[in-house]
């Protein structure tokens, strides 16, 4: 596998993603965000047929969102993602958020994909298959420069540092 990111499929801002302000609303980025992992699992195999076969599930066990610079109505997004590290039972990633004729950054998320066995609810390991398709991307973006606020805290920076 190369070590480009995965882009997500193109989408415009939707008229319904528009709030009060006149600009894309919070709730809306993680919807973009969560159909470009979508995107991604389908490429990688998680699919629903995958699901279906094996009884399993992803969720979500961390999501957070860095909003940058707003977005307004019909503004076509480009999504790319990137795998920074995963195991048997977990995908952690980053995907950044652009103005796809413009070029500036949006937004950036970082999030923690949980593999469940529904059968127990609980965290399981992916099929092998299935998780050497997703080490293998993870271990070609690993090239990649990591980006600068992973695992960024919440608050002022006076307040985070001391």
């Amino acid at each position: 596998m190369n070590n480009e990111l995965f882009v997500g499929p193109q989408q415009n801002v939707k008229p319904e993603w528009i709030d009060h302000n006149g600009h894309m609303n919070v709730a809306f980025y993680l919807v973009a965000f969560d159909e470009a992992i979508g995107s991604l699992f389908r490429f990688l195999g998680l699919d629903r047929k995958y699901r279906e076969i094996h009884k399993v599930a992803t969720y979500c066990g961390d999501f957070h969102i860095r909003y940058v610079r707003e977005l307004h109505e019909d503004a076509p997004l480009k999504i790319t993602t990137q795998l920074i590290s995963c195991d048997e039972k977990r995908v952690h990633l980053c995907q950044s958020m652009f103005h796809e004729n413009e070029g500036y950054l949006a937004a950036q998320s970082e999030v923690i994909y949980l593999h469940i066995d529904l059968r127990t609810k609980r965290v399981g390991p992916m099929e092998a298959e299935l998780f050497a398709r997703i080490k293998s991307m993870c271990e070609a973006h690993s090239a990649l420069p990591k980006p600068s606020n992973l695992g960024r805290l919440i608050g002022k920076p006076n307040e985070i540092n001391g």
